[in-house]
């Protein structure tokens, strides 16, 4: 049966120079992977002025309920230095039990062995009693506007709901059956601009220096610490990113200096309570240390970057459950229930229905020489066919 060897489906996606935001092939070689399973299969254009034009693929097998959604994305970054890569980067070359390529783990690699999963599935009991489908964006890597969010909404408009998703995000730190994420921390980012006086730098009395004062407020956002972190976080965590002042001159004193900054945050605030929080650490900071003694308060602008990622935190039995009994089945270990690391797509999926991320071991994604362990593309498949029968089976009770 067609696609069921994950290696095969792997190399054929791999062979697809979708760099985000271009398809490259790899929708299309997904969809021969799906169509003769008996998926109905729609190719989704998501367009927003500004952005680049993303294509979508939903697929869908079955009609009835329950229904388990698998997401993810085939779009990669960047290979960087094509000539540091000892195999080609589009090649699917197999080395030493390793395949190598731009997107092996992140995550080409989930969709190949979820697909040859849902084959396995099918071949050995036929489709299950309920719907799969898969939601897959070209847009993860790139801004994030018109993928998922779009497809979501897309789907949902014409009637389509879920009551679980399985994300095939490389979740494993070492090995396979390390790590379920069961959520995520929130994200905001910002940006403050300090606006002093420009001047000769031998006569600071008339001038006032805005260094001074983007020291003193992005001081003041990193410490004291936000919180202690929750049972099921760690402490949120607030870097500043860059500071920059865009002056050539070392005699003059800028006019302006800026700053970036992000946050990632735990259950203990929301977007709006944090925002809050922030301003006033900036707003009792610049009334503290003034550019100099005697001069008014800091002048400063504060600019929010768009759309925060909210925190969240999954907590259906059945799904995490489901999950954590085909990982430990398969590989022998209990997995880490855990919500460390970065932001998912599932940020915008958690809005629809419970959602879980499961994949392969993340550490070689985004590098040259990205590669996964061919043992490992079984063993995950192993995980996911077992997951889909035992799903089924907790959904259907």
């Amino acid at each position: 049966m067609t696609a069921i060897d994950p290696v095969a489906n792997l190399s054929a996606l791999i062979r697809c120079p979708s760099v985000t935001p271009a398809e490259g092939g790899a929708l299309t070689a997904l969809e021969a992977m799906l169509k003769p399973l008996g998926f109905t299969i729609d190719r989704v254009m998501a367009t927003e002025e500004g952005t680049p034009d993303i294509e979508n693929l939903y697929a869908r097998l079955g009609t009835g309920g329950p229904h388990l959604m698998f997401a993810g994305h085939t779009d990669v970054v960047p290979v960087g230095d094509e000539s540091a890569w000892t195999h080609g980067p589009f090649s699917a070359d197999i080395a030493n039990g390793e395949m190598y390529g731009r997107g092996a783990v992140d995550m080409k690699g989930g969709i190949a062995c979820f697909a040859a999963a849902v084959a396995r599935h099918i071949d050995k009991h036929g489709a299950p009693e309920g719907s799969i489908s898969f939601l897959i964006t070209g847009d993860e890597e790139g801004p994030a506007i018109n993928g998922t969010t779009k497809l979501l909404e897309w789907a949902a408009a014409r009637g389509e709901r879920w009551d679980a998703c399985l994300v095939g995000e490389p979740t494993n730190p070492d090995q396979l059956g390390d790590m379920i994420k069961i959520g995520r921390r929130g994200s905001l980012s910002g940006t403050i601009t300090v606006h002093g006086v420009q001047g000769h730098a031998a006569y600071p009395h008339l001038a006032d220096s805005p260094v001074r004062g983007i020291l003193s407020l992005t001081q003041a956002l990193m410490d004291p610490p936000f919180d202690g972190g929750t049972d099921n976080f760690q402490p949120s965590n607030l870097e500043v990113t860059t500071i920059d002042v865009a002056n050539k001159a070392v005699n003059v004193i800028p006019s302006k200096a800026s700053a970036s900054f992000n946050i990632r945050f735990n259950d203990t605030w929301d977007a709006d309570s944090l925002k809050a929080e922030i301003i006033a650490r900036l707003d009792r900071a610049a009334a503290e240390s003034p550019l100099r003694p005697g001069r008014p308060p800091v002048r400063y602008d504060l600019a929010w970057s768009e759309r925060p990622s909210h925190v969240f935190l999954t907590r259906n039995n059945a799904l995490i459950a489901s999950l954590s009994g085909a990982v430990e089945a398969v590989t022998g270990r209990e997995p880490k229930l855990s919500t460390t690391g970065g932001t998912s797509d599932a940020r915008f999926i958690k809005d629809y229905c419970p959602v879980v991320e499961f994949g392969l071991v993340g550490q070689t994604m985004h590098m040259v020489d990205e590669r996964v362990a061919v043992a490992d593309l079984e063993t995950l498949t192993q995980i996911y066919e077992t997951f889909i029968s035992r799903w089924f089976g907790h959904a259907a009770d």
